[in-house]
């Protein structure tokens, strides 16, 4: 996509950031589409993305896997409940969407005419999501050195939260793209990286199921319904990949 088309040292540890209860209220457990078997792409992860073993992603950038590590890491801070949001996962689930069938737009309508609509008229974009993303980050890192002198991903802890802040109530200049739409775009793919099944990626060590005291795979125990009902269940989360 053509640039012209877009118009265009972390705080102390106190730094009050984002509250985990607000994130979790609107969270869902959807997965996107299907994910592409072929790598187009290889990019390292950021430093402070990285877990245990060496990670390559499929179709990210460098500037976006810090752009995306940067934003998950705002919104699910490390605290006494769960790692950080790269630390669980989130990034790698997103590359892995974005490289497949639904980062490729492969079941959405994009011929137009795009007009501004309400959100339950659904996408409106000629834009896959890899590249609404992609032009989304630009922009965003592009108003984000126009108002702080740095990338996103650069910001301090507070310059962060009030970034996605402005985003969020459409007060940041993205050109074309209207902040609002991409702060809830990444807020959604944020969440599905969190909470959904471990084997897409994200959700690393069943973090948020642990979080949340989701069991896994419901059908598993519809036979113990009677015997703890009214009591507490806390079995060990159970994934697809678990059984396969």
């Amino acid at each position: 996509m053509a640039d012209d088309d877009l118009n265009s040292a972390e705080e102390e540890a106190n730094m009050p950031t984002p509250p985990r209860r607000r994130f979790l209220l609107g969270a869902g457990t959807a997965v996107a589409a299907g994910l592409a078997p072929a790598v187009h792409a290889q990019a390292a992860l950021p430093a402070s993305a990285r877990s245990a073993e060496p990670e390559t992603l499929l179709v990210l950038t460098a500037p976006e896997a810090a752009f995306f590590s940067a934003v998950a890491d705002a919104m699910i801070p490390a605290d006494e409940l769960t790692a950080s949001g790269t630390d669980c996962g989130v990034v790698s689930f997103i590359d892995r969407q974005l490289a497949g069938a639904w980062g490729g737009g492969a079941k959405l309508y994009r011929s137009g005419p795009h007009r501004s609509a309400k959100r339950e008229y659904g996408y409106q974009l000629s834009l896959t999501p890899k590249e609404f993303f992609s032009a989304g980050i630009v922009a965003a890192n592009a108003w984000s050195r126009k108002t702080w002198k740095k990338d996103f991903d650069g910001l301090t802890t507070l310059q962060r939260n009030e970034a996605l802040k402005a985003l969020e109530e459409g007060k940041a200049d993205l050109g074309h793209l209207s902040s609002r739409q991409f702060f809830e775009a990444l807020l959604e793919l944020v969440m599905e990286g969190f909470f959904a099944d471990p084997m897409y990626g994200g959700n690393r060590n069943k973090v948020s199921w642990k979080l949340v005291g989701f069991p896994g795979l419901p059908a598993l125990y519809t036979k113990l319904i009677v015997t703890y009902r009214d009591k507490r269940y806390a079995p060990e989360p159970k994934s697809i990949a678990d059984f396969s």
